[in-house]
């Protein structure tokens, strides 16, 4: 693979926001010896993919199948750059049933020289299903509904948003891709509990096979999706994890031991253990733009 080829694809940081207010993890002098000297079993990537059509529209999107933008293509390469500049080699590979994860996996094994990877698609890795507010503008719903009421719905652990009318092109029960699926699995509306709920089975019954025989795995999902598995490896409360933004395009690396246990990196930001492949000011950067995005996005105001 040539590098100016990957220079070339390269863009700007994703922007991503960890909660300016927590603490960074302890580093490694602070770790006891028996978590420092844990011995590497396993690897998981989690990367979230890229900016889409409608990320871009600020439209909320969930199980809408949207493709990625231009910078979402280039945030998924450069997030594949950072991979290989590493010397990450992965042996399976998992995504959701949506395109924008879809296409930023794609990428990611191209860019890699890892095209041949084994690939596994399922819906329980889909993003959040944001019910009735599915295709709307975020600031306009602000709008309509107020600040407090949405803020309930994209960031409460537990409450999900107005449900969708199953006549709607949204709903997922209309789309010939979940026809597999039993009417009552596919969801109305979705909070993170539910997402959560939705996909750790498949962490557990699918992915998890994998890591115990030792590979090296990458997944491809979304912000909620990825969340849930997050909550679950580093054991995050209800209230911390509804305020972690995982940031898109930048992989997140976490090492596991015999039981498939995270090993924290020093490089790791609470609460998570596992460390994003980018540096400390990247990370200040992408803090400051996500805070700057959400003002316009949400309201002049905030």
């Amino acid at each position: 693979m040539r590098t100016s080829l990957l220079v070339a694809l390269l863009s700007p940081s994703a922007a991503f926001h960890l909660g300016q207010h927590r603490a960074p993890r302890p580093t490694s002098p602070r770790l006891s010896p028996v978590v420092a000297a844990a011995e590497k079993h396993a690897t998981v990537i989690f990367l979230r993919h890229g900016q889409s059509e409608w990320n871009a529209a600020s439209l909320f999107t969930g199980w809408a199948d949207v493709p990625l933008t231009t910078l979402g293509k280039n945030e998924a390469a450069e997030g594949a750059t950072q991979m290989w500049r590493e010397g990450y080699k992965v042996d399976v590979a998992y995504t959701s049933l949506l395109k924008r994860a879809q296409q930023t996996l794609d990428i990611v094994l191209k860019i890699t020289g890892q095209e041949d990877v084994p690939v596994h698609q399922n819906w329980r890795l889909n993003e959040r299903m944001y019910g009735g507010l599915t295709g709307l503008n975020k600031k306009e719903t602000v709008e309509k509904f107020g600040a407090d009421q949405v803020g309930q719905w994209r960031r409460s652990y537990d409450t999900p948003p107005p449900p969708i009318d199953t006549s709607s092109p949204y709903w997922p029960g209309n789309d010939n891709k979940y026809a597999h699926i039993p009417e009552e699995d596919i969801p109305l509306s979705e909070c993170l509990k539910d997402t959560v709920e939705r996909t750790l089975p498949y962490w557990s019954k699918t992915i998890t096979p994998a890591l115990t025989r030792g590979k090296t795995v990458l997944i491809a999902a979304h912000g909620n999706s990825i969340r849930g598995m997050l909550k679950y490896l580093d054991g995050i409360s209800d209230e911390e994890i509804t305020a972690l933004e995982i940031p898109t395009g930048i992989p997140l690396v976490y090492e596991l031991d015999i039981n498939l246990k995270p090993i924290p990196d020093p490089l790791a930001v609470y609460p998570l253990t596992g460390k994003f492949l980018t540096d400390a000011e990247a990370l200040r950067k992408a803090q400051e733009e996500v805070a700057n995005q959400s003002k316009l996005r949400y309201s002049q105001e905030e």
